[in-house]
């Protein structure tokens, strides 16, 4: 009987923890996929179960960012970040140097913010000839990537290093 409880509340716990994740204070409007520290609870599985690249906004903002240039596809050289190497997007509604995103909410389910833990930063790879930088966000207090003035964010559908397929309208790769 221990052993059928422990079974259930094995298979619990991804829910406990997207619940304790999205019931975390800051009085803020939206919920964080993007978790500061390491944590099983970072990806966000509101509409789905987290996908890799959901992951692999977690994990890049588990240990830092590393930020490069590389070829992806058809749409040419753009950035790349975290240690999976996905390509990241900028959101048209974000104001440059403002300090702010406007992705919140059901937006960074879908748009998870590439994240550093507090007091870090990112850092630049071959190929980057900008300037990289981070915002606080608002809703959560996290570190939000920037570059040249605006927050980068990953698309949760792009499944591998390469993909880019979160390019729509007001969503862009962003080119070094």
């Amino acid at each position: 009987m221990t052993h059928h409880r422990l079974l259930r509340l094995t298979g619990a716990l991804p829910l406990i923890l997207v619940l304790a994740a999205c019931s975390s204070g800051g009085g803020a409007t939206s919920s964080p996929t993007t978790a500061t520290a390491p944590s099983a609870a970072a990806p966000s599985t509101e509409a789905s179960a987290p996908t890799t690249s959901e992951s692999a906004g977690a994990s890049a903002a588990a240990t830092g960012a590393t930020v490069e240039a590389k070829p992806v596809g058809s749409v040419g050289t753009v950035l790349v970040a975290g240690s999976n190497g996905m390509t990241v997007y900028t959101f048209a509604k974000d104001v440059k140097d403002s300090g702010k995103s406007a992705c919140t909410d059901a937006c960074l389910v879908k748009w998870p913010a590439l994240t550093v833990p507090a007091g870090q930063t990112a850092t630049p790879g071959a190929g980057v000839s900008g300037t990289l930088g981070t915002i606080t966000r608002e809703d959560d207090g996290t570190l939000q990537v920037t570059y040249n003035g605006l927050p980068l964010y990953f698309f949760q559908n792009d499944k591998a290093p390469g993909d880019a397929t979160g390019v729509y309208a007001n969503w862009a790769v962003v080119k070094p």
